[in-house]
């Protein structure tokens, strides 16, 4: 994972190959909990209840957190998109501002600094959260201004020794999410980094992934549903033990629209990871369609089953993946999978012209997530995640508007294709099997 990104340039890997090395030696056999005990529970409800109450009752066993209704989602497509809404609230900030961040790079990072720094000068509370490994490049002065300028500033989980949380090298923090005023959360999987400063997605544009625009997807929030956030954001600070900080202030619980929304802690515990679990559960209860979106691809075997079944059923399966990426292993690992889903019947489509980022799902068009989840062993057995679930029509009309979008700008998979490719390939993608759960 690269820093403000999603994995490592290949200067910074020379950098930091021994962290590689030691992250491998201590990963040991990586597994994820067997899901058919949700799925058995939930199929067996199936015709007793209507599909949209059976699936808010399971994520809400799962999670432990309820949906909750009355509030106003807006879709945010890429980065500068994300970054004016941010903006726009930082600016309209009146007593806190909460902002956790995978990457948080020395460009864009120290033009947010800026904008806290401001905040901070009217004596609006601002603390902020940033990933040692996804940060490892930013310059140690940048967090060191935010601090002389009163903002509380947290490291999490650092590379080396500290007197304040056990190393762990392979639990990173890949979310984020800002949350202002407990009235405001934008979350999705916009980092704060200037590879999105590319400009926009073009079509005919033939790159890599260090010249390619970035294709990304948020979410703002308003509404009661703000308060699940800005608690997920407090159990970090205090899981990694951060400084002592003010409660936040209470949610104003107003009504802004028609929208249920749940967080989803993607923090795995006792190896019962929320996300991965609701979002299996929910193409196990799909009856028409599962639309699919995501930055890295590389399935646990559940979650392939769990797509297969789906697609033999009869249900529209489409999964939109990288053709470019920052990691050419990444791609390798999830093309190695193409086999057995093309079989049953999924569709698999690989976006060119751009460095595909974005972390979605839209099923039977009026169940949605945004968040900072990948489709990835990563995200199930190691990273702290978030997502944004939506219970809404019209913004299941927006996600698969933009799903339909971004599938024109596809290369369709045919088996045809698969089969034919050359064993270098094959090659790679063997490799790449074998240590999938750390890329």
């Amino acid at each position: 994972m690269s820093p403000g990104a999603g994995s490592r340039a290949p200067g910074e890997l020379r950098r930091v190959w021994p962290l590689l090395v030691l992250a491998l030696g201590l990963s040991g056999c990586v597994t994820v909990p067997p899901m058919d005990a949700d799925i058995a529970r939930a199929v067996g409800k199936a015709d007793a209840q209507g599909r949209l109450s059976l699936l808010q009752e399971q994520d809400e066993r799962i999670s432990h957190r309820p949906f909750t209704a009355g509030n106003r989602v807006e879709l945010l497509q890429n980065g500068p998109a994300t970054y004016a809404a941010m903006e726009r609230a930082i600016a309209a900030a009146t007593r806190r501002i909460d902002m956790e961040s995978y990457g948080f790079d020395s460009q864009e990072g120290a033009r947010f600094a800026s904008l806290l720094l401001g905040k901070c000068a009217e004596g609006v509370e601002v603390n902020l959260v940033y990933d040692a490994w996804g940060s490892i490049g930013t310059p140690a002065a940048l967090f060191a201004q935010l601090r002389a300028g009163g903002v509380h500033v947290l490291e999490y989980n650092p590379l080396g020794l500290n007197a304040r949380v056990p190393v762990d090298l392979n639990r990173r923090d890949h979310r984020k999410l800002l949350v202002v005023d407990a009235a405001v959360a934008i979350t999705g999987g916009v980092n704060i980094s200037r590879v999105y400063d590319r400009g926009p997605p073009r079509s005919g544009v033939v790159g890599t992934s260090d010249t390619l625009p970035w294709r990304d997807t948020d979410i703002r929030i308003t509404g009661p549903a703000v308060a699940q956030f800005e608690r997920l954001f407090m159990q970090t600070w205090h899981a990694q033990r951060g400084p002592p900080i003010p409660a936040p202030p209470r949610s104003p619980g107003w009504i802004r629209g028609p929208a249920r929304v749940q967080a989803v802690d993607g923090t795995p515990d006792k190896d019962q990871p929320a996300i991965y679990r609701t979002l299996v559960v929910a193409i196990a209860l799909a009856h028409r369609s599962v639309h699919l979106t995501t930055g890295f691809f590389a399935p646990t075997p559940e979650l392939r089953h769990t797509l297969e079944d789906a697609a033999r059923r009869g249900v529209d399966v489409r999964i939109i993946v990288p053709a470019h990426s920052t990691s050419s292993m990444a791609i390798a690992a999830g093309r190695a999978a193409y086999g057995d889903l093309l079989e049953a019947g999924v569709h698999i489509l690989e976006r060119h012209g751009v460095v595909l980022h974005a972390k979605t799902a839209v099923i039977d068009g009026d169940y949605a997530i945004v968040g900072s989840s990948n489709l990835d062993w990563r995200s199930v057995v190691y990273n702290n995640e978030i997502d944004a679930v939506v219970i809404d029509r019209d913004f299941g009309d927006q996600m698969e508007a933009l799903f339909r979008d971004d599938a024109a700008h596809s290369r369709a998979i045919t088996m045809q294709a698969w089969e034919a490719r050359p064993l270098g390939e094959r090659i790679q993608e063997w490799t790449a099997r074998l240590i999938e759960p750390l890329l």
